[in-house]
C-alpha cells in the first residue's frame, strides 16, 4: 500500500519560504491515523511552521499536503476555514481563551463554526478534563493548568481527525504538566492521532515516536533507522557536502575513494545516509548533489566563509585560525544571523582565501565587497 493510502497525514517536498527566510526546505514524511508524534528542534528549526501548515493556518509555498484525504495547497481561504474547524484540534502553549467568556462558553465558542451549539457537549467535555466544577468560572479565575484543560476540550469539542499541540506544557507547573500529559495519555489510548511540538526530551519519549528538524530539513525521525542522526552526523554531513561543492567548483568529480581518505569514519556508509536523506545520488562512482544537497552544501559553505571573513576582518584572526574556527561556526549561525552577519560585511564576494562566497537573498540588489 503507498503511504497516501494508509497515512492520516502524507506530507511531500513541502517547502515555505517567508521572504528571503526558507522555513521549510524539501519536507517529507507521513503519519499515521492514531499515532503521538513528538515533533522537536531548535528555535527557527521550522516546527511551528509545519503546525500551522498543517493546520492550514498557514499555506505552503511549493509540495504537497494532505491531510485526511485533503490537499490543503488547493484550498481557498474560506475552505480553510472549515477545514480547521471540522478536522482540526488546536492547543497552544498560550490558551487564548476569551477572557469575558465562562469555561463551558469558551469550550462552545469552538462549536459556534458549525453554527450549533450544544452546552451539554461542552459540559461534558469540561468534565472529561477534569473541570466539572469550574465550568462558570472565568479564565482569570482559573489556573494556568486549568485554563490549559479548557482550551483541550475546547479543541476536543468538534471530534477533529487530528491534535496538533504547540508546546501545551511550555507555560505549567509541573504538577500541571502532568495532568495535562495524562489528559494527552488518555487521548491517545482513545485513538486520536497527535502532532505535538515540545522542547522536553521527558515528553517526547511518552509518544510513539520522535522527529526532529534542524534549518527545515528533517533530521531525525524515529520510525526511519536510515534518517535518525547525532548531532555529529549532521555536523558530518555537512563537511561531506562542503567537500563535495568545493569539489565541483573546481571541476573535479567527488569520488567515494577519494572522500575516505578526508573523513575520520566511513565515508561510504556515510554517502548512504546522505542518499537516503535525498540529498546526494551516485553515479558510476561520482557522488552527485542533488537539488536539496545543493542547497543545503551552499548554506554551509556559504556560512564558512562568512564565518571566515568575519574572524579575520573583524577580529583580526589569522586565515589559519579563522578557518578552523570557521569549522565549528558554520553549524551553528541561523538564516537570520548569516544574513546578518552579510550584511554588516557589506555583502562580500570572496572568503579570505579568495575563495567565492555564494551570494544569499540578502545580496540581491546589493554592491558585494
Amino acid at each position: 500500500m503507498t503511504p497516501q493510502a494508509t497515512s492520516q497525514v502524507v506530507v511531500e517536498s513541502l517547502t515555505k519560504k517567508y521572504g528571503t527566510l526558507r522555513a521549510l526546505d524539501n519536507l517529507h514524511l507521513s503519519v499515521q491515523a492514531g499515532e503521538w508524534v513528538a515533533l522537536m528542534g531548535p528555535s527557527g528549526s521550522g516546527k511551528t511552521t509545519l503546525i500551522n501548515i498543517l493546520g492550514g493556518l498557514d499555506t505552503l509555498t511549493s509540495g504537497r499536503v494532505v491531510v485526511d484525504g485533503v490537499d490543503l495547497s488547493r484550498l481557498s481561504e474560506n475552505e480553510l476555514v472549515r477545514y480547521r474547524a471540522e478536522k482540526i484540534g488546536f492547543v497552544f502553549q498560550q490558551f487564548h481563551l476569551m477572557p469575558y467568556l465562562t469555561a463551558v462558553e469558551n469550550v462552545m465558542l469552538a462549536q459556534y463554526f458549525h453554527s450549533v451549539t450544544d452546552e451539554q457537549q461542552a459540559t461534558e467535555a469540561l468534565h472529561r478534563v477534569g473541570l466539572g466544577d469550574r465550568l462558570t468560572h472565568l479564565p482569570a479565575q482559573l489556573s494556568g493548568g486549568e485554563q490549559q484543560r479548557v482550551a483541550i476540550a475546547r479543541a476536543l469539542i468538534n471530534q477533529p481527525k487530528l491534535i496538533l499541540a504547540d508546546e501545551p506544557t511550555g507555560n505549567l507547573d509541573e504538577a500541571n504538566e502532568a495532568i495535562v500529559l495524562q489528559i494527552f495519555r488518555q487521548l491517545h489510548n482513545a485513538g486520536h492521532t497527535i502532532l505535538m511540538v515540545t522542547h522536553d526530551p521527558d515528553i517526547a519519549r511518552q509518544a510513539d515516536r520522535r522527529i526532529e528538524l534542524a534549518h527545515g530539513h528533517l533530521i531525525l525521525d524515529t520510525t526511519q533507522p536510515a534518517l535518525a542522526t547525532t548531532a555529529d552526523d549532521e555536523i558530518r554531513f555537512d563537511h561531506l557536502l562542503e567537500q563535495i561543492w568545493v569539489s565541483g567548483e573546481e571541476a573535479s568529480p567527488a569520488h567515494v575513494d577519494d572522500m575516505q581518505a578526508q573523513v575520520t569514519v566511513d565515508a561510504t556508509r556515510t554517502i548512504e545516509r546522505l542518499t537516503d536523506l535525498h540529498l546526494v545520488e551516485v553515479r558510476d562512482g561520482a557522488v552527485c548533489l542533488t537539488e536539496t544537497g545543493s542547497r543545503r552544501a551552499r548554506d554551509v559553505v556559504r556560512r564558512h566563509r562568512l564565518a571566515e571573513r568575519l574572524f579575520k576582518d573583524t577580529f583580526s584572526i589569522d586565515e589559519s585560525e579563522a578557518h578552523q574556527q570557521a569549522c565549528k561556526f558554520e553549524h551553528i549561525i541561523s538564516p537570520e544571523l548569516d544574513q546578518r552577519i552579510c550584511a554588516f560585511l557589506g555583502h562580500p564576494r570572496t572568503c579570505p582565501h579568495g575563495n567565492p562566497i555564494p551570494p544569499g537573498d540578502c545580496c540581491d540588489h546589493k554592491t558585494q565587497s
